[in-house]
């Protein structure tokens, strides 16, 4: 893993044929678009997904680390309120790293790790498994912002989602309510989901914290260009874009971009495009949220909030919710 500016280059084995439809889709979406963003699902092929764990490991990034405290402190009660036995769903599974101290507090039989990287879920699924030999891992590769499958082992057991880092934090409102009807679809009513979020605090804080002064998270947002060049037989000059991070206060989010230095002109799947210096490609979002914000944004997924534990700082909750039955009335 690297612990510096470093890029991981992935084996050029994907082509032109081969690429994802939605890959491809959205990459061209964004370039035809005058306002130009793109999913940060896409982020996360590989050397992405290596890239962000790296990022975790970050003075700066303290996110994983107060996260990671409060699962060590609060596992236990986790599953004293309703987890106990009961198979884990990990929505965005990545490396798994946080992972065990719920495996060991819920003690359930059956674990399922849901990631849209397969090779990296595949490689955290088989390390996760021989720490627990005695638990049923089975991976899913897939997109976890649509309802999916879970496999026929877990279909009547009672279930516990878990969707740490904040990653909820990427989507804007709406897509933030869709993942969780999703998450309750995908699971289905009575399960309870644990849930990380990041609480609202300085810029002087959150900056840094995306903006490292190592230059691995810039590293990871670049990475997405070289991605499209690889899968979308691109020739973006990727040397002559410079990572952003910024703190947008309206919306509570911090704003990764990858920013023109200069006039440029390439082709993305033989579409040719032009950017500007100082025009950027919008990349990933980061909101936060207070207290109301979190349990408002869980009502309107379907989840009711049951439980919060939060850092003596405040700067970051682990919440658990319900998926109870729907009412029709007060």
């Amino acid at each position: 893993m690297p612990s510096s500016a470093q890029a991981i280059e992935a084996p050029s084995t994907v082509s032109r044929t081969s690429a994802d439809p939605a890959f491809s889709a959205d990459v061209l979406a964004c370039f035809r678009s005058p306002r130009r963003a793109i999913p940060a699902r896409w982020l996360y092929d590989l050397a992405g997904s290596e890239l962000f764990e790296a990022i975790t490991n970050l003075p700066e990034y303290y996110p994983t680390r107060t996260e990671t405290a409060l699962l060590e402190r609060y596992c236990d009660e986790v599953a004293a309120h309703g987890g106990a036995g009961r198979a884990v769903v990990e929505f965005g599974s990545g490396s798994s790293v946080k992972t065990p101290h719920l495996l060991r507090a819920v003690q359930g039989e059956h674990y399922v790790p849901i990631d849209i990287s397969g090779d990296f879920l595949r490689d955290s699924a088989s390390a996760l498994a021989a720490d627990f030999p005695e638990l049923a891992v089975h991976p899913l590769e897939g997109d976890f912002m649509r309802p999916l499958k879970l496999p026929d082992a877990v279909a009547g057991v009672p279930k516990l989602g878990f969707f740490p880092g904040s990653t909820i934090g990427n989507m804007v409102a709406r897509s933030s309510v869709d993942l969780l009807r999703s998450m309750r679809e995908t699971m289905g009513e009575g399960s309870m989901l644990l849930i990380g979020m990041d609480r609202i605090k300085s810029p002087d804080i959150l900056i840094p914290a995306y903006d490292d002064a190592q230059g691995v998270t810039g590293e990871f947002n670049l990475n997405l260009l070289r991605r499209i060049n690889r899968e979308l037989d691109a020739d973006i000059p990727v040397e002559h874009f410079a990572h952003v991070a910024r703190w947008n206060d309206s919306y509570a989010r911090i704003e990764m971009h990858l920013e023109a230095q200069t006039d440029m002109t390439f082709e993305v799947l033989g579409e040719c495009f032009s950017m500007a210096k100082g025009e950027t490609i919008h990349t990933e979002n980061s909101h936060k949220y207070g207290p109301r914000d979190a349990r408002l944004l869980l009502r309107a997924g379907g989840w009711t909030m049951c439980h919060e534990w939060t850092d003596p700082d405040d700067w970051f909750a682990l919440i658990l919710a319900e998926a109870k039955p729907f009412q029709t009335a007060p």
